[in-house]
């Protein structure tokens, strides 16, 4: 049924494509619409993605998965920088960190019920993140005094970026030694059903839609603010970081609704991980092809990354899943949110 919807879905895009082009609506009706019709796109991106892995093995499976499985995010991120809207690139990125982190996994953990989580690779990832924050301060302190964009800051950045992604290198290599080496399989092997041809030709069509859709959405995210009186900050790290991850969201939540809770944890914490130590560091390198990026985050931001981190590891220390500790994460990211309400933009 949730399938059926996604494949419907699909016609969003087009038409908010037609409607911006054809009418210009306005920004609110346009950032609902391209916010709603990037949902299934990120989907069918992930769909897409899956289906050429099972034809690729799992070393380019892997790359494909780490490139295209945070393809809208990145879009809107890129988009962002072009449009030098600073304040929506990194909040949509620390959002998501956030989001991934306690909303996602508090969900899954709140569907999924009592079980046993895989500790190790939890605090792999959880670890990632944490190196990732303390990483970040380096741009990020200076940033809070005196201007944030200086280009001093965004040369700082680069080999802050180059750090994380070598970690991100290294700490995957790894974690696809031991998964090969325990022979660990969490569902049965699939039949692709797509030709690896029609998976590419879907991945590249679903990719440049979805750079049009986000460039709309990115468009009209101010005049939405204003209307809406919510800060533009806000918006990028609260719900453009949702709807970048809407179909992940989902994903992780049925399955753990399934019973596999392992995997669905592993979903939302591998998710939080590769954002911050692949998505953020790739945006700023990808950048300096646009306008450099300096990855000066903002006080609010890295506390709130901080804190998410430590909670989610004291909550799982025992590597046990239950629903009490889901309700606590959605708690925690409520919290979050109020914060980067109460914030606003710098």
């Amino acid at each position: 049924m949730a399938r059926r919807i996604l494949w419907g879905s699909l016609a969003l895009a087009p038409v908010t494509i037609f409607l911006h082009y054809a009418f210009h609506p306005g920004g609110v009706l346009e950032f609902v619409l391209s916010a709603l019709a990037l949902i299934p796109l990120a989907w069918l991106i992930g769909e897409a993605t899956e289906q050429a892995a099972h034809h690729t093995g799992p070393g380019i499976g892997g790359f494909l998965n780490a490139t295209f499985g945070n393809a809208p995010e990145l879009i809107i991120a890129l988009i962002a920088v072009n449009e030098a809207k600073w304040e929506v690139v990194r909040g949509s990125l620390s959002g998501s960190v956030i989001g991934n982190l306690l909303l996602v996994l508090g969900f899954s953990l709140l569907f999924g019920g009592r079980g046993a989580l895989d500790r190790e690779s939890s605090f792999v990832s959880l670890a990632l993140i944490g190196f990732a924050v303390v990483v970040l301060l380096i741009p990020s302190v200076p940033g809070w005094e005196g201007d944030p964009e200086r280009d001093s800051l965004a040369r700082i950045s680069v080999p802050v970026s180059i750090v994380l992604l070598i970690a991100y290198a290294v700490v995957t290599w790894l974690a696809l030694r031991r998964h090969h080496r325990l022979h660990i399989s969490d569902q049965p092997e699939r039949i692709a059903a797509w030709s690896l041809r029609m998976a590419l030709f879907v991945l590249g069509v679903a990719t440049v839609v979805t750079a049009l859709v986000a460039e709309i959405l990115v468009g009209s995210l101010e005049e939405f603010s204003e209307k809406a009186h919510l800060s533009e900050f806000f918006v990028a790290a609260v719900i453009v970081a949702i709807v970048g991850n809407a179909a992940e969201h989902g994903g992780a939540v049925v399955v753990a609704a399934r019973g596999q809770i392992k995997l669905a944890a592993e979903i939302a914490l591998a998710s939080s991980a590769q954002v911050a130590v692949f998505l953020i560091p790739a945006v700023a390198l990808l950048s300096w092809l646009i306008e450099p990026l300096a990855l000066s985050f903002r006080l609010v931001e890295i506390a709130a990354l901080a804190a998410a981190t430590v909670f989610t590891s004291l909550l799982l220390a025992r590597g046990l899943s239950t629903r009490w500790r889901g309700v606590a994460l959605i708690a925690a990211y409520v919290v979050v949110a109020a914060a980067f309400f109460i914030a606003g933009d710098r």
